[in-house]
């Protein structure tokens, strides 16, 4: 089976979905034989070989200021999109619901391959941290959602998930595909924790707290933090280890030192306090196994968000034998028996607090529950990809034997293949000069009549909106004998004149 992957997000950017779509990518070519592309923003300087699978990059623009770290692609990238087209894929699979799924409607529309999206963040709540909660977020969140429901089938992480989803105005079905985690079922051996932990003021005895993914407010760590000054206030020894990175880092670690808790930073120097070093922030951590061997060596993992769906960094512990401490109700949560393989209290800091104090007196006990989570909450990544392969092949079958719904047509979707022709079209004129100083200019009348057969084909394609285009595309071949820069100059404004065309008239319908 070919199957497409699709994601604005991907190495060198490490979060939760690139390590989703790493996975599959990965478990797909090397366990089920299937045949994997990715399409994914291209950072500059960045190193697409090496994966067990092709990844096609295409343009991205900066908006990192923003979304911090993150760029946004063209979806009308169509060099790339043909590319992809012509690998054949039986399943689009977007992990995204902007670039990435606007990006699967054009593919779907060259190539006729159903589109699976699967929903894994509250993407509301990181639109309005861009722009806020005014009209703009709203107006954003409702294109999102007709972005998804415009696929074929929509799977979410967890059924909290799925409620979220539809609490954002989604109406059609989900199946809940559940995601797993790369961590080796065990933990790991005692000389590789201390390798790896052995430089940190870690005594034996004294509860060791951690916290893994973005350094980010809305995952509960002003929370975790309030939390940890109630403890140092009853006179509570323990260590706190925050790895990751993130925008609000700065700002996590100041209110540290404003509590009186002594934080010690990545670089390993301890703040100004008189208070032992408690509160560790070790930077990001890319290397699993290390990250294995923290999850080891601590005694539980503090997970307070209410902003993930899923949260693989909760079985990524239950892999090690750490259970967590979640919020109750939460996408989190699901699966978690309160006192058995994990811990759930209320959202707010005298629920963590009364829970952390109880598990310092009883470490015995918490390794119990650690225990139970690694026993009945792990889920690899192999048994999760394979019912996720299982599932492409109930889909392809539904398309072949025509039972797969057929999906109304949005006005967006008259838009996108009206951009799409377009752009195909005019891509073939961008590349005038180069085919001229590339051994054509000796050949440029037979260029030129092929090029009117082109045109032709070219307008035959258009929708009614855009016929016009093709009319102004003839003018462009009788300047090409005068001057191929005036061409060019015609070209661009016959693009944009056509793609205006285009848009207003798929409004007028």
């Amino acid at each position: 089976m070919n199957i497409c992957l699709l994601n604005d997000s991907f190495p060198p950017v490490i979060d939760g979905v690139a390590n989703v779509v790493m996975n599959y990518g990965r478990i797909l070519t090397s366990e089920l034989g299937a045949e994997v592309v990715v399409g994914t923003p291209r950072y500059p300087d960045a190193k697409y070989d090496g994966y067990p699978y092709k990844v096609i990059p295409y343009s991205s623009f900066d908006t990192s200021e923003l979304v911090k770290g993150y760029r946004t692609g063209n979806p009308l990238a169509m060099r790339e999109i043909m590319q992809m087209a012509e690998f054949g894929p039986d399943i689009i699979h977007t992990h995204c619901p902007a670039a990435s799924t606007l990006m699967a409607r054009i593919l779907q529309n060259e190539t006729g391959a159903p589109i699976v999206f699967t929903y894994h963040t509250k993407f509301d709540v990181d639109i309005a941290r861009a722009v806020g909660d005014g009209f703009l977020k709203k107006e954003t969140v409702k294109a999102m959602v007709k972005n998804i429901e415009a696929c074929d089938e929509v799977w979410v992480v967890s059924e909290g998930a799925g409620d979220n989803l539809k609490s954002l105005g989604y109406e059609g079905d989900v199946h809940v595909m559940n995601n797993g985690v790369d961590f080796a079922k065990g933990r790991v051996d005692a000389d590789k924790v201390k390798e790896v932990t052995g430089g940190h003021d870690l005594p034996e005895g004294i509860p060791v707290f951690l916290f893994v993914g973005r350094i980010i407010k809305y995952k509960g760590l002003p929370l975790i933090i309030d939390a940890l000054k109630k403890l140092s206030e009853d006179g509570i020894d323990y260590r706190m280890v925050f790895i990751g990175s993130g925008p609000d880092m700065e700002e996590m670690q100041q209110k540290v030192k404003d509590l009186g808790i002594c934080c010690i930073n990545e670089k390993g120097d301890a703040s100004e306090s008189s208070l032992p070093g408690k509160v560790i922030f070790t930077g990001p951590v890319y290397d699993r196994d290390i990250l294995r061997a923290w999850n080891t060596r601590a005694d539980l993992f503090l997970f307070p968000s209410v902003y993930d769906t899923n949260g693989i960094v909760v079985r990524e512990a239950a892999a090690c034998g750490l259970g967590s401490v979640l919020i109750k109700k939460s996408c989190a949560a699901e699966g978690i028996t309160d006192g058995r393989n994990g811990y759930l209290i209320d959202e707010n800091a005298e629920s963590m607090a009364a829970l952390l104090k109880k598990a310092a007196g009883n470490l015995d006990a918490v390794h119990d529950v650690g225990q139970h989570a690694m026993d009945e909450i792990y889920i690899s990544w192999s048994d999760a990809v394979h019912a996720a392969y299982e599932r492409y092949g109930i889909i392809r079958d539904m398309v072949k034997n025509k039972k797969l719904p057929v999906k109304k047509k949005q006005s967006s979707d008259y838009v996108l293949e009206s951009a799409a022709t377009i752009i195909k079209g005019t891509e073939h004129i961008f590349d005038i000069p180069r085919n001229i100083y590339g051994g054509m200019k000796e050949n440029f009348e037979d260029f030129k009549v092929d090029f009117k057969e082109d045109l032709e084909e070219f307008k035959d394609r258009l929708p009614d909106g855009v016929k016009e285009f093709s009319e102004n595309a003839r003018e462009i071949t009788e300047k090409t004998k005068n001057s191929v820069l005036k061409s060019m100059e015609f070209a661009g404004r016959s693009v944009k004149e056509g793609l205006d065309m285009s848009i207003n008239g798929m409004k007028r319908e």
